[in-house]
Parts: C-alpha cells; sequence; structure tokens
C-alpha cells in the first residue's frame, strides 16, 4: 500500500506540475524559488526529490522491517492525507477546480488504507507480545 500510496504522489505531483501549482500557491512558489528562479524547473527539482525520500522511506525502512518503518510508513500517511485534505479544502475555498485536486482523493484514499493497515499491525503486534514499531 506504501508503493501505491508514492505512485499516488507520482500522479498528484504531475497534476501539480501540468497546471502550475508553483504559480498560485505562494509556499510551492517560495520553494520552488530556493531551488532555481526557474520555478517550473524547482518545482519539477523538489517533488522528484520528494519522491526519491519516498522511495528510500520504503525500500531502506518499511519494506526490511526497520525499527523505524513503522514511524516512516506512519509519517506518508500523516503526510500524503494532510496534501490531499488541504487541496480539497483550497479548491472548495476558491470554489473551483485548484491544482492537484483532481488526484488528491487518490492521495486519501490510499493514506486511509495505509493507515488501516498499520492500525491492525499494531494491534497484531500488541495480541502476540511483539514489541510495536515494526511496519
Amino acid at each position: 500500500m506504501f508503493l501505491a500510496l508514492l505512485a499516488a504522489q507520482a500522479a498528484h505531483s504531475l497534476e501539480e506540475y501540468a497546471f502550475r501549482l508553483y504559480e498560485v500557491l505562494p509556499p510551492a512558489r517560495f520553494l520552488s524559488g530556493l531551488i532555481s528562479s526557474n520555478l517550473a524547473f524547482g518545482f519539477a527539482v523538489a517533488n522528484v526529490a520528494l519522491l526519491a525520500f519516498g522511495a528510500w522511506c520504503y525500500f531502506a525502512r518499511v519494506r526490511p522491517r526497520h525499527s523505524a518503518g513503522r514511524f516512516w510508513a506512519w509519517f506518508w500517511t500523516l503526510l500524503e492525507g494532510a496534501n490531499g485534505s488541504g487541496h480539497l479544502l483550497l479548491a472548495a475555498l476558491t470554489g473551483g477546480y485548484f491544482p492537484g485536486a483532481a488526484t488528491a482523493p487518490l492521495l486519501l484514499g490510499f493514506a486511509a488504507s495505509l493507515a488501516v493497515i498499520l492500525g491492525r499491525e499494531s494491534g497484531e503486534e500488541t495480541t502476540k507480545g511483539r514489541p510495536p514499531g515494526r511496519a
């Protein structure tokens, strides 16, 4: 489910780029500008870095059941849930489409699914006497 969440973030990033989120959302413009004076390029670099970090979290921490894997899985679950919620809220506040709103439900759905899985795993570990903290 973690990889599905990352795939949804990749689609979300493409939508944000195509509809120029970096031109309409001040924090995105700021972050893009820190990377490059070409905002489109800076935004693309930031999103590739985000996805690379997500892949590292999965392959280096979550998948091998590293002791910090559960933390990173929850981190991404909450991050993407907030990301999806934020885009839908911005769309509602603007009264129409806002870049990222079309793929926001994917983020919310996969984040919710991952939260359920993580919650179940936590319950299983507690009832089986294993220490919590493994994703």
